[in-house]
């Protein structure tokens, strides 16, 4: 493996926390992120497992008659969905049954460059006419999912009535078509057909079914073929997922056809209990994905929204458990924003503008109020007046879970009214749009996030392709509300992990204590020997606050502490309570709510500790 090295925006080296292979056992009490294996094929009556014995929603099958099961049954050993509908009859034409209305939010500027001849993504443009949709030519992962999944059909219609997007939307379905007239044999043939493109794009095609079969009568027909070859090719590969979310967006799709197209309802039989076992394995009890990554929630949560609107265009009700499934992943959600509504900077996710997550919840139709002990999801979220703390207290995901598995376990970010002031860089998952994709490894690393790194190197290994290696599999969280002096309280979280614990012999151990009145957030990072006795010699060490792009920084005279100002004219002041280690403000970066770059500072304490272990305070405290 490749030496880790320290985070810089100017120049970035791939990097893996250099550990020998750990187990990944979970024990009581401890929050480890762990998912079970998928089955290959929906069953008809699911295990399951003792973690589900009590949660809210039961991922068993719908439950129908003998007739419809023995229906669901024949189709899914291939049985044509024609036959089982009507065995004497005539067989169907293909066509739409209803149009569906569509309450997911798009994005009027990513339409708008689309009717200009552009796809906009993360800020970067691309020509269309320079886009090879066969995939031969491979473009930067988010234009890729944008392009193949269709999701651009959104930002098209939000920006533009019926009659002058449909044309344009012909355009680019047409060159589509063109490049990829027929389903492959078998998924990975190009990211037009992974799994996950496949089914948001029929289900994307169905939903929006207006802008690309309004036009000739030719390519209207060759579109309602392409859809049903489509529908097909998801009913024999959709097990075949790339990752649970993937799996999710193929059974959507699949579901959607059943309600849509002629002949469906042996398809949407087969497909609802596909649908629901698969959410049952995406998920922990508490409604966060087990990716553990705020954009693959938004993402679950829109594929059901719009599952939903094909449902209600039917006039039928979705699955009880699909329903339940929703309110059960709006919590979470939320438990991750700040004062501005944005979202924290987490698993790989940017801070995703508050209009848009609200937009999002609203679609939902979901009224709640954020979790703030999300425990097996892994994050805390400590609420104090105006100012809010979310903290990372758990392992990286599964390498099976995760697209941009992060290693940023005990990192925290914190904000006061619509203001950030620490926070994590983010942004991994946009590698390919402004933000280069060849940062997107050292997005990842946990230099990258605030929180305390030993001799460069990861808590856990960060690898190419998403990919998670050895490193933190245990990690204690404890809660408490403590008493003050002043007669207030404060929220105290303990946490520690064992991701340095094989290289270098100590537990990272970190406390926050967060008043009542938000105006002051103590810290103690204690680094402490993993066995009965401490290793010999000094290890280096660097703790990292990552700040938000609005806070103005300056050192004090004595090198221990800086001054931070906000735009709302409120004044904070960090201060180091140890005598080891260097106070120095770096450069660093911060991604947006739109996944585009900004430059940013870090405060970083740094030095050397012994292998006996050590202990470092800090305080961050409104002054004014």
């Amino acid at each position: 493996m490749g030496a880790d090295t320290r985070f810089s925006p100017a120049a970035w080296n791939p990097d893996n926390a250099r550990a020998l292979p750990l187990s990944r056992e979970t024990e009581e009490g401890v929050v480890t992120g762990i998912a079970d294996n998928r089955a290959p094929a929906p069953a008809e009556t699911p295990h399951i497992e003792p973690g589900r014995a009590l949660a809210l929603v039961d991922f068993s099958p719908p439950s129908v008659g003998v007739g419809e099961r023995l229906i669901r049954m024949a189709y899914r050993l291939g049985v044509p969905g024609a036959m089982l509908s009507g065995p004497m009859g005539k067989k169907a034409r293909t066509r739409l049954l209803a149009t569906v209305n569509n309450t997911l939010p798009g994005s009027r500027a990513a339409g708008t460059a689309i009717r200009a001849g552009h796809f906009l993504v993360h800020g970067a443009k691309t020509p269309i006419a320079q886009v090879d949709f066969a995939g031969a030519a491979r473009v930067t992962p988010p234009l890729e999912k944008v392009v193949h999944s269709f999701s651009w059909l959104t930002d098209l219609e939000a920006c533009a009535a019926r009659e002058q997007a449909a044309p344009v939307a012909e355009r680019v379905l047409m060159a589509w078509l063109q490049a990829n007239p027929k389903p492959p044999t078998k998924p990975g043939k190009g990211p037009a057909w992974s799994v996950g493109n496949t089914g948001a794009r029929l289900a994307n095609w169905l939903a929006h079914a207006p802008l690309i079969l309004s036009g000739e009568k030719a390519l209207r027909i060759r579109t309602l073929a392409h859809i049903a070859a489509t529908a097909r090719w998801l009913d024999r590969h959709v097990t075949n997922a790339e990752d649970g979310l993937a799996e999710v967006a193929g059974w959507v799709g699949i579901v959607a056809a059943g309600l849509l197209l002629p002949d469906g309802r042996p398809r949407r039989l087969y497909g609802e209990a596909g649908l629901i076992k698969a959410l049952g394995e995406l998920m922990g009890d508490d409604g966060g994905v087990l990716s553990r990554s705020p954009l693959a929630q938004m993402e679950a949560i829109a594929l059901l929204v719009r599952l939903r609107g094909c449902y209600h265009a039917t006039r039928r009700d979705a699955p009880p458990a699909v329903e339940r499934v929703v309110e059960l992943l709006v919590p979470p959600l939320l438990a991750l924003t700040h004062g501005d509504g944005g979202l924290g900077s987490w698993q790989g996710g940017w801070a995703v503008d508050g209009a848009d997550v609200e937009a999002l919840i609203q679609a939902s139709g979901v009224r709640t109020r954020p979790l703030r002990d999300v425990r097996q999801w892994g994050y805390q979220r400590v609420s104090a007046h105006k100012s809010i703390l979310q903290f990372d207290t758990a392992p990286p995901p599964m390498p099976a879970q995760a697209r941009f598995g992060c290693a940023s376990t005990l990192a925290f970010e914190f904000s006061h009214g619509p203001h950030r002031i620490v926070v994590n860089c983010g942004g991994a998952a946009s590698g390919g749009g402004l933000v280069p994709v060849r940062l997107e490894q050292g997005l990842r690393a946990t230099a990258a996030h605030s929180t305390l790194t030993l001799d460069d190197a990861n808590s856990t290994a960060v690898l190419i392709n998403g990919m998670i290696g050895s490193g933190v599999t245990e990690v204690a969280v404890d809660r408490k509300t403590l008493p003050q002096e002043t007669g207030s309280n404060a929220t105290r979280l303990e946490a520690s992990h064992n991701g340095y614990a094989t290289r270098y012999g100590l537990t990272h151990q970190r406390i926050l204590l967060l008043r009542d009145d938000g105006s002051e957030l103590r810290g103690e990072d204690l680094l402490l020997p993993a066995g009965k006795k401490g290793k010999r010699g000094k290890v280096g060490f660097a703790i990292r606050f990552h700040l938000g792009p609005e806070v103005d920084v300056n050192l004090t005279a004595d090198g221990k502490g800086a001054g931070l100002s906000l735009p709302d004219g409120s004044y904070w002041q960090f201060r180091s309570a140890t005598d080891e280690g260097e106070m120095t403000v770096e450069d660093s970066l911060w991604v947006d709510g739109q996944g585009r770059p900004q430059a940013t500072q870090q405060i970083v304490v740094q030095g050397m500790v012994s292998r006996g272990g050590g202990t470092f305070g800090w305080i961050i405290k409104k002054m004014n």
